[in-house]
């Protein structure tokens, strides 16, 4: 989809990690710094929104999920209302964090919430993902990238691309200037 200034792009970042001011996140700033002055961004951190664990009532009663309210109608009006859905997340255990993987699991519960027309809203829009791993082999988060990859893909969303680097102790992403200079050019 072309940038027009008419239509400027939207950014949604969601930090999933368990530090504030992580490796990850610092990277994903790196790469957002690089966005065009006219894109919106928003930062939303899981920890401040936490949802509340998933239950899965598609074979209870009529099977309709309830308006939602709090923080998980923040974060549903977040994600239906950008263009780019960036999921800002270390890799744990070869995966998304466990904030992260709620979030995705409510998708469920969106997908049938009566109004929210999540599928059809969801389609088009453009699923990246920001990583730091403490692994110098970047295959190690294959795992996530798929996770991620295939819900775009189940959601007719565009595949991004992951923006993988490099930190096990916080501020070693610092020196990781690969990831660093990859996150310079990750936003087209």
């Amino acid at each position: 989809m072309p940038h027009d200034h008419d239509h400027p792009s939207t950014y949604l970042f969601l930090l999933a990690g368990a530090r504030e001011g992580g490796n990850t996140e610092t990277l994903a700033r790196a790469a957002a710094a690089e966005l065009p002055a006219h894109a919106t961004q928003t930062w939303l951190d899981l920890r401040e929104l936490p949802l509340a664990p998933f239950d899965d009532v598609r074979h209870a009663g009529d099977g309709v999920y309830p308006q939602p309210v709090g923080a998980e109608k923040i974060l549903l009006d977040a994600t239906l209302t950008t263009d780019n859905l960036v999921i800002v997340s270390p890799l744990y255990w070869y995966s998304v964090s466990a904030s992260a993987k709620l979030y995705l699991d409510h998708w469920a519960g969106w997908l049938r919430v009566p109004g929210a027309d999540f599928k059809a809203r969801m389609r088009g829009k453009t699923l990246w993902t920001v990583s730091v791993l403490s692994d110098t082999d970047q295959t190690t988060a294959d795992p996530l990238v798929g996770t991620l990859r295939l819900s775009a893909e189940y959601l007719k969303m565009t595949w991004g691309g992951a923006l993988l680097g490099y930190g096990n102790r916080p501020g070693d992403i610092t020196t990781d200037t690969a990831a660093l200079t990859r996150a310079k050019t990750f936003f087209p």
